[in-house]
């Protein structure tokens, strides 16, 4: 609970055991001291929010410092308390960690970025040379002089160089 003077007015054990980072209890402490620098006017502004419409749950995702020089990604769920006479009393706030969350959707969207251009590579960069080696190798059919296979083997060898460079290209990109 951050009270009206944007201090906690309580914190759970394991809310201080996990962000107090060895400063004792948070109890007293300004909101902000949990927050990534590029967080606080988010969980401000939110706050305000609660405040202006008691009773309402309004969600937010702010980044908490880890004690190892990082952050971790939490969720939040926030609504003004009020007194009895319908004064705010305070914000309560009730979070989880959502890091594992947002790594795995951001290694699924660098998988999809990844899939979309192989799919590109594969659909227009290896038709090239592809439709070249079997347009070659209709032509040997077709040829009845052999003096016009060095031609043909030369622009063979340079549509199967081009496309074995593609399928480099494809498979550096999908690791």
């Amino acid at each position: 609970m951050i009270g009206m003077d944007s201090r906690y007015k309580y914190v759970s054990p394991s809310y201080d055991s996990n962000f107090s980072l060895g400063m004792g209890t948070l109890t007293g402490k300004l909101f902000s001291v949990t927050l990534h620098p590029d967080d606080i006017a988010l969980c401000s502004e939110v706050g305000t929010k609660c405040i202006e419409t008691p009773g309402t749950l309004f969600p937010v995702t702010l980044r908490k410092h880890d004690g190892l020089g990082g952050f971790v990604t939490t969720q939040w769920e926030m609504q003004c308390i009020t007194d009895s006479n319908g004064v705010p009393d305070c914000v309560y706030c009730i979070g989880y960690n959502i890091s594992d969350f947002v790594n795995t959707q951001n290694k699924l969207d660098h998988a999809e970025n990844q899939l979309d251009e192989i799919g590109f590579l594969q659909s227009h960069a290896v038709r090239k040379p592809l439709a070249n080696i079997i347009g070659i190798s209709k032509l040997f059919e077709l040829v009845d002089n052999p003096d016009e296979y060095p031609a043909l083997i030369k622009m063979l060898h340079q549509s199967t160089t081009e496309l074995d460079q593609i399928i480099q290209e494809i498979s550096r990109r999908s690791s």
